[in-house]
């Protein structure tokens, strides 16, 4: 995949924040957990945000096996999956030169459905562990008709591209406010304080599995060193 791109992933718009380096591409996939699947279904256009974990060059996410967006893009159908972080806002001294710092990454593929009970229950183990090392083993083991209810699908990254902005403000040659407060508003997702289910986990201690949460951590550096 690196450097790899056709004109369906290459960036137009601002070419320089991009780049087609797979390290680059993986990093920004595995600080994240939420993306958006773009496909289309007898015509009609859908995008559907879902969870998902990296495998490697795959990625897997799922839903209900009953779900038009599983049932419908187990078949082979060409995706495009999308992931982004906002970092920062940017204020400047004029409205065009406003901004935001992000990370995203648009990856390309075909999905196809992940098949059989094993090969799924081991797929969401997986997921289950990208998420808490271990704790699939804490857990009882699913039974078949739970696996059943389970739409999986999986895709090998064909190519992707990055986009990334960092930094301050850009002040153009256009008229600006001269006295009034421009900079950067950082914007973060932090792990907030355990709360345990009154009714079921009344004095029991989190296991080790929950331990990459401390409080005030940033989600993203969590997601990065987990993967």
């Amino acid at each position: 995949m690196t450097d790899a791109f056709s004109p369906r992933s290459k960036a137009r718009r601002k070419p320089d924040r991009a780049s087609y380096e797979e390290a680059e591409v993986f990093a920004i996939l595995d600080a994240g957990v939420l993306c958006h699947v773009g496909y289309v279904l007898e015509g009609q256009p859908f995008v559907t945000p879902t969870t998902y974990w990296r495998e490697g060059r795959k990625l897997y996410w799922h839903g209900s096996a009953a779900s038009r967006m599983i049932k419908a893009q187990a078949s082979g159908l060409p995706v495009c999956l999308t992931v982004s972080h906002v970092d920062a806002l940017v204020l400047a001294r004029s409205g065009i030169s406003h901004s935001m710092n992000y990370r995203s990454v648009m990856v390309f593929g075909r999905a196809r459905e992940v098949e059989g009970l094993e090969a799924k229950r081991l797929a969401m183990s997986a997921f289950i562990d990208r998420l808490y090392p271990g704790r699939s083993a804490e857990l009882p083991p699913a039974h078949d008709n739970e696996i059943k209810q389970i739409g999986l699908v999986e895709m090998l990254i064909e190519e992707a591209s990055a986009k990334c902005r960092s930094g301050g403000s850009n002040h153009g040659a256009e008229r600006t406010q001269a006295d009034l407060w421009s900079g950067v508003i950082p914007i973060t997702t932090q792990v907030g304080r355990r709360m345990a289910d009154a009714d079921m986990s009344a004095g029991l201690q989190p296991s080790a599995s929950l331990a990459p949460y401390v409080e005030g951590a940033r989600f993203d550096d969590v997601l990065t060193a987990l993967a």
